[in-house]
């Protein structure tokens, strides 16, 4: 079977399942980067894995950044996934990918591929043009941790969806069609609905993936693969395998020099694109606001202050030029329209704000919220603004990056915070003589 596919950055990894006899439910848990201001969806999850093995056990959730010694925990991590593999938690799967059909609750389940691609075609820096593409700005600061966790792991799980734009529906659909072998189907906890599984390991299909893929490039130099979520891991992923590079050279067959991914069709009708909202912490939402208008002064700045939710609401929809930044805050709600704006989307315009203002205030603290009862629940604290941020068009995503190259980082998110990608699938990233040392 052919393993790489240079051309269009393709690997045909091997994948670790979890042995018959562990649970799923308690094994598969959701990406590390959700539920960051929310820590009891934490702690809850880890009442619900008990003693079981589960992919907590291999992940640093961002929610424990600055909750005690992250080197030991770190260090932690690596020992449970030695662990797992040394004890037959694991199990080596023939190399092939992973068919994934998840039902979170909308009318259509979104559809995936889990593969490996290879993190030469891969650049974060801004301006690059490689196959594979970053769809936001990389912040520097969110990569120390997730560099450190993958240094010395001898695993990888994925929770990083890759996008393909794939109008006709030519790669992934298509294998729904085919007889596969199930390899999992389990609910997933805390309201993240179901995922199924199957293994793809025949040579001729994943031969016919691989061309069909290579039919999809485009723009000159060509791009193939869109970041949809997890960015920074796999920024953090082409980071490490850097240093490995230095030490191995190319070495087209070394496993660091790939990552997990599942690739979806931005197509897929049960893909949606959800905005990813802004919460200020540490700030007084009074002067937030006076921050606000003087940054905006001579874009053509106006407010409106709101005591009732509904009359807020109306006035949020009510057509208008420019950008509408609708707020929250302990007491009321406020709206900021931008009728000259600098940007082409709110994200930007909002987040350009923030970025100047938090560089002179070392109290304030963003956080990127998913949904909004969510930010509505965490913008009540005091000291606290939450700002809500419109949708962006998930069929414009591919001719603005090939065009402008990248958004504002955090402009958009894949489906609500449930909707993740849980960890399931597995994958050596060092070469098993290092992992056993």
């Amino acid at each position: 079977m052919k393993r790489h596919y240079p051309d269009i950055a393709l690997h045909v990894p091997k994948l670790l399942l979890p042995a018959p006899g562990v649970p799923l439910e308690t094994w598969s848990v959701i990406a590390c980067d959700q539920y960051t201001s929310e820590p009891e969806y934490w702690d809850e999850t880890r009442r619900l894995v008990g003693d079981n093995p589960s992919t907590l056990a291999l992940i640093l959730p961002e929610a424990r950044l600055d909750a005690g010694d992250r080197e030991r925990a770190v260090a932690g991590i690596n020992r449970r996934m030695a662990e797992y593999l040394a004890t037959g938690v694991l199990v080596e799967q023939r190399p092939g990918f992973m068919l994934v059909e998840r039902d979170a609750g909308r009318d259509a389940p979104r559809r995936g591929l889990v593969v490996a691609l290879d993190l030469e075609c891969f650049d974060f820096r801004p301006g690059a043009r490689q196959l594979i593409r970053s769809t936001e700005g990389t912040d520097p600061a969110r990569l120390p941790a997730r560099i450190a966790v993958r240094r010395d792991a001898s695993l990888e799980a994925p929770h990083i969806l890759v996008l393909i734009d794939d109008p006709d529906r030519t790669v992934i659909e298509p294998l729904f069609e085919h007889p596969l072998a199930a390899a999992y189907d389990v609910a997933l906890m805390q309201g993240g609905g179901r995922v199924r599984g199957w293994h793809v390991d025949d040579a001729k299909l994943i031969d016919t993936v691989a061309a069909r893929l290579a039919a999809l490039r485009q723009g000159e130099p060509p791009m193939l693969y869109a970041m949809g979520d997890g960015n920074h891991s796999f920024a953090a992923a082409r980071a490490v395998w850097e240093d490995v590079k230095r030490q191995v050279g190319s070495a087209p067959d070394h496993p660091a020099r790939y990552a997990l991914v599942e690739l979806v069709n931005v197509y897929d009708d049960g893909l949606e694109f959800a905005p990813i909202h802004r919460l200020v912490d540490g700030v007084d939402p009074a002067q937030l606001a006076q921050e606000l208008a003087a940054h905006f002064a001579d874009a053509g700045y106006s407010h409106r202050s709101f005591g009732d939710r509904n009359a807020w609401r109306r006035a949020c929809r009510a057509p208008a030029a420019g950008h509408r930044l609708p707020y929250l805050t302990a007491t009321g709600f406020g709206l900021a329209r931008i009728e000259q704006p600098r940007c082409q989307l709110e994200a930007a315009s909002l987040q350009g704000f923030l970025d100047d203002f938090m560089g002179r205030n070392p109290n304030m603290r963003i956080d990127y919220i998913h949904g909004d009862d969510a930010l509505a629940r965490l913008a009540a604290a005091e000291d606290r603004t939450g700002f809500l941020l419109p949708a962006m068009d998930k069929h414009d995503l591919f001719k603005t990056v090939v065009r402008d190259g990248a958004t504002p980082r955090k402009t958009f998110s894949l489906g609500e915070a449930n909707e993740k990608r849980y960890y399931l699938e597995c994958r050596r990233i060092r070469q098993p003589e290092a992992a056993a040392s």
